[in-house]
């Protein structure tokens, strides 16, 4: 696929397509930034969606071009799975942060991101994705009926995208169902506003269990998918305006170092992404632009904290099950099944961050195998 005529002169547009590109990657977002302020009561979710709304924008801007800001998949997952502090949060996205704003700047990101075997990317994705299903069947099991109700509405999205243009806009209305439910059972929430973003300063054992727990997992999903898969699809989508990896791993550090401290979600962005996005009809920044206003409604709506109470736990379960199969179906591509099956069986036995480290290991020892298999025939 090749950028249409007319995108190539770069200007910014705001149509129906890009209107349709912009709700392309909701399914991501959403489900992981609510899910982690369900488990972790100390971070301020209207705080995430603000972050993430100004850098849609500004990323559209500067690009000029749909490039998608997600949730670090690695970190939301653990703290969905493990509970973890705001403090945790914050110290993973000042340490990734700087670690690629580092690495976008000396021009290392190729050369790391051919160190990391496949199979161990696919392997971590695989574990994320049954820490995933593990925590959303506990949501699912207190709250069936919506759970069942919610993943029937997401089936048909998803089967209606795939034989047509119309956008998968499931997480989203599944959310809006939700929330209505949840008024005329409550009742409206209190207005509020939105409360002034406030420095976060981790303690040193915040970093400590921030890199072991979270960045360490984190770091190869966001090199390959963040951005060398990201940074390639660019270029297979706009040949005239594809953007090299150092530079997407200068705004991802950028843009943690920036939000995190103030009470935003560690963020990157996804070849994912980008091509639902594209897939919509987005074609330049401004799918981005409309993207950062519709998901500013949502921080002003969930200002009040309550509004997070209104939502069923059987709507977070559904959304939760959608998040952890995408990542199940891409963790399939691998080319080798034993690292990733290994790395995957550990993550829910020990923790992502030993499975990542054994499998780094078992890649290294297989590769080492093979080739001498192959010298000596």
């Amino acid at each position: 696929m090749a950028e249409s005529t007319g995108t190539a002169k770069g200007g910014i547009r705001i149509t129906l397509e890009e209107i349709a590109g912009a709700v392309g990657d909701f399914g991501t977002i959403f489900p992981i930034l609510l899910g982690v302020a369900i488990v972790c009561p100390d971070v301020n979710v209207s705080h995430f969606f603000l972050f993430f709304a100004a850098w849609f924008i500004i990323t559209g801007l500067y690009y000029r071009l749909p490039i998608p800001i997600e949730p670090m998949k690695a970190i939301g997952a653990i703290v969905i799975a493990e509970g973890l502090c705001a403090g945790e949060i914050v110290a993973s996205g000042i340490i990734v942060g700087a670690l690629f704003l580092l690495l976008g700047l000396v021009g290392g990101m190729t050369w790391i991101g051919d160190r990391i075997p496949k199979s161990v990317v696919r392997g971590v994705q695989a574990g994320l994705a049954l820490l995933l299903l593990k925590t959303s069947l506990g949501y699912i099991v207190s709250d069936v009926l919506v759970a069942a109700i919610s993943i029937g509405i997401i089936v048909l999205f998803f089967i209606a995208s795939q034989r047509t243009r119309v956008p998968d806009v499931s997480a989203l209305l599944v959310l809006l169902i939700g929330l209505a439910a949840g008024v005329a059972v409550q009742g409206m929430p209190p207005f509020r506003l939105m409360p002034l973003p406030a420095l976060v300063i981790p303690t040193p054992a915040d970093f400590i269990a921030g890199t072991w727990d979270l960045v360490l997992p984190q770091v190869p999903l966001t090199l390959a998918n963040a951005i060398l898969a990201t940074s390639l699809l660019t270029y297979d989508l706009f040949p005239k305006k594809g953007v090299d990896p150092d530079r997407l791993s200068r705004t991802i550090g950028a843009m943690n170092l920036v939000s995190t401290p103030l009470g935003g979600f560690p963020m990157c962005h996804g070849a994912g992404g980008l091509a639902a996005m594209y897939r919509f009809g987005a074609r330049t920044g401004g799918a981005n632009i409309v993207a950062g206003f519709f998901i500013l409604i949502f921080a002003v709506a969930f200002a009040p904290p309550e509004v997070l109470t209104l939502i069923p736990l059987g709507v977070f379960g559904a959304l939760l099950v959608f998040v952890a199969l995408e990542l199940g179906k891409h963790s399939a591509k691998t080319d080798s099944y034993l690292v990733t099956g290994a790395i995957a069986v550990l993550t829910l036995a020990i923790g992502l961050t030993v499975a990542f480290i054994v499998g780094m290991l078992l890649a290294y020892v297989l590769q080492r195998w093979g080739s001498r298999q192959q010298s000596g025939s």
